[in-house]
Protein backbone atom coordinates (compact mmCIF):
# COMPACT_ATOMS: atom_id res chain seq x y z
CA UNK A 1 0.00 0.00 0.00
CA UNK A 2 1.44 3.22 -0.65
CA UNK A 3 2.55 5.89 2.01
CA UNK A 4 2.78 2.92 4.49
CA UNK A 5 6.90 3.20 4.24
CA UNK A 6 8.80 6.41 3.62
CA UNK A 7 12.57 7.61 3.32
CA UNK A 8 13.70 11.07 4.44
CA UNK A 9 16.72 12.41 4.24
CA UNK A 10 17.85 15.70 3.93
CA UNK A 11 20.37 17.32 1.24
CA UNK A 12 23.14 19.10 2.23
CA UNK A 13 24.55 19.86 -0.95
CA UNK A 14 25.52 20.80 -3.49
CA UNK A 15 22.70 23.38 -3.33
CA UNK A 16 23.74 26.97 -4.01
CA UNK A 17 22.38 29.39 -1.05
CA UNK A 18 18.86 30.51 -2.83
CA UNK A 19 17.95 34.40 -3.02
CA UNK A 20 15.68 33.27 -0.21
CA UNK A 21 18.78 32.25 2.04
CA UNK A 22 17.60 28.30 1.75
CA UNK A 23 21.14 25.72 1.38
CA UNK A 24 18.99 22.56 2.15
CA UNK A 25 16.13 20.58 0.91
CA UNK A 26 14.41 17.91 3.03
CA UNK A 27 12.65 14.73 0.89
CA UNK A 28 10.51 11.80 1.83
CA UNK A 29 9.40 8.92 -0.75
CA UNK A 30 7.32 6.92 -0.19
CA UNK A 31 8.87 3.18 -1.01
CA UNK A 32 5.78 1.74 -2.80
CA UNK A 33 4.96 4.32 -5.39
CA UNK A 34 7.90 6.27 -5.37
CA UNK A 35 5.63 9.45 -4.65
CA UNK A 36 7.96 11.89 -3.67
CA UNK A 37 7.69 15.35 -1.21
CA UNK A 38 10.43 18.25 -1.05
CA UNK A 39 10.68 21.26 0.82
CA UNK A 40 13.30 23.96 0.52
CA UNK A 41 14.56 24.47 4.15
CA UNK A 42 16.76 27.59 5.29
CA UNK A 43 18.11 25.47 8.39
CA UNK A 44 17.67 21.88 9.45
CA UNK A 45 15.97 21.62 12.85
CA UNK A 46 14.02 18.74 14.38
CA UNK A 47 10.93 21.70 14.20
CA UNK A 48 10.96 21.68 10.27
CA UNK A 49 11.54 18.39 10.25
CA UNK A 50 8.71 17.64 12.57
CA UNK A 51 6.66 20.19 10.58
CA UNK A 52 7.28 18.61 7.28
CA UNK A 53 6.48 15.03 8.53
CA UNK A 54 2.91 16.53 9.51
CA UNK A 55 2.10 18.60 7.01
CA UNK A 56 3.51 16.96 3.96
CA UNK A 57 2.90 13.61 4.63
CA UNK A 58 0.43 12.53 7.31
CA UNK A 59 -2.01 15.60 6.61
CA UNK A 60 -2.02 14.61 2.87
CA UNK A 61 -1.56 11.06 2.85
CA UNK A 62 -2.69 9.61 6.07
CA UNK A 63 0.03 8.08 9.13
CA UNK A 64 2.67 6.06 7.72
CA UNK A 65 3.53 2.71 9.32
CA UNK A 66 6.97 3.43 9.08
CA UNK A 67 9.34 5.91 8.41
CA UNK A 68 13.13 5.42 7.04
CA UNK A 69 15.87 7.85 8.41
CA UNK A 70 19.28 8.23 8.87
CA UNK A 71 21.10 8.84 12.36
CA UNK A 72 20.95 12.74 12.19
CA UNK A 73 19.81 14.46 14.93
CA UNK A 74 16.92 16.23 12.99
CA UNK A 75 15.39 13.05 13.05
CA UNK A 76 16.60 11.55 16.25
CA UNK A 77 15.34 13.33 18.83
CA UNK A 78 12.40 13.30 21.39
CA UNK A 79 10.32 15.45 18.72
CA UNK A 80 10.09 12.70 16.52
CA UNK A 81 9.78 10.52 19.14
CA UNK A 82 6.86 12.42 20.12
CA UNK A 83 4.95 12.73 16.78
CA UNK A 84 5.87 8.89 16.35
CA UNK A 85 3.73 8.13 19.47
CA UNK A 86 1.34 11.20 18.96
CA UNK A 87 0.12 9.48 15.58
CA UNK A 88 1.17 5.74 16.46
CA UNK A 89 4.02 4.87 13.47
CA UNK A 90 7.37 3.89 14.03
CA UNK A 91 10.92 4.99 13.05
CA UNK A 92 13.79 2.54 11.65
CA UNK A 93 17.05 4.36 11.18
CA UNK A 94 19.01 3.13 8.38
CA UNK A 95 22.86 2.11 8.96
CA UNK A 96 25.17 4.87 9.71
CA UNK A 97 28.10 5.63 7.30
CA UNK A 98 25.95 3.44 4.92
CA UNK A 99 23.60 5.65 2.83
CA UNK A 100 22.52 3.00 0.35
CA UNK A 101 20.86 1.40 3.30
CA UNK A 102 17.82 4.15 2.77
CA UNK A 103 18.56 3.77 -0.94
CA UNK A 104 15.38 4.94 -2.87
CA UNK A 105 15.31 8.32 -0.63
CA UNK A 106 19.65 8.74 -1.84
CA UNK A 107 18.28 8.28 -5.64
CA UNK A 108 15.83 10.75 -5.47
CA UNK A 109 17.96 13.24 -4.06
CA UNK A 110 20.61 12.24 -6.63
CA UNK A 111 17.30 12.63 -9.50
CA UNK A 112 16.06 16.19 -7.61
CA UNK A 113 19.23 17.63 -7.89
CA UNK A 114 19.58 16.70 -11.68
CA UNK A 115 16.09 18.22 -12.03
CA UNK A 116 17.16 21.37 -10.07
CA UNK A 117 19.88 22.01 -12.58
CA UNK A 118 17.61 21.88 -15.43
CA UNK A 119 14.54 23.89 -14.11
CA UNK A 120 16.74 26.56 -12.50
CA UNK A 121 17.79 30.00 -13.82
CA UNK A 122 21.29 30.06 -14.82
CA UNK A 123 22.08 32.21 -11.31
CA UNK A 124 21.11 29.28 -9.90
CA UNK A 125 19.32 30.94 -7.01
CA UNK A 126 15.94 30.46 -7.46
CA UNK A 127 15.99 26.77 -6.86
CA UNK A 128 14.00 27.05 -4.16
CA UNK A 129 10.98 28.41 -6.50
CA UNK A 130 11.68 25.78 -8.78
CA UNK A 131 11.79 22.61 -6.62
CA UNK A 132 7.47 22.42 -7.34
CA UNK A 133 8.52 22.20 -11.24
CA UNK A 134 11.30 19.08 -10.49
CA UNK A 135 9.29 17.36 -8.15
CA UNK A 136 5.84 17.79 -10.94
CA UNK A 137 8.77 16.08 -14.02
CA UNK A 138 9.54 13.64 -11.58
CA UNK A 139 6.40 12.30 -10.16
CA UNK A 140 5.01 12.49 -14.17
CA UNK A 141 8.12 10.26 -15.52
CA UNK A 142 6.12 6.59 -15.90
CA UNK A 143 8.46 4.07 -13.23
CA UNK A 144 6.98 0.46 -13.27
CA UNK A 145 5.28 0.95 -10.03
CA UNK A 146 3.18 3.77 -11.81
CA UNK A 147 2.08 1.28 -14.94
Amino acid sequence: MAFRCLGFRCLWGPLTKSSGGHLYSLAATDYFSKWAEAVPLKEVKKENVADFIRTHIIYRYGVPRYIITDNGKPFCNSLIDKLCQKFDFKQRNSSMYYAAANGLVEAFNKTLCNLLKKVVAKSKRDWHERIGEALWAYRTTVRTPTQ
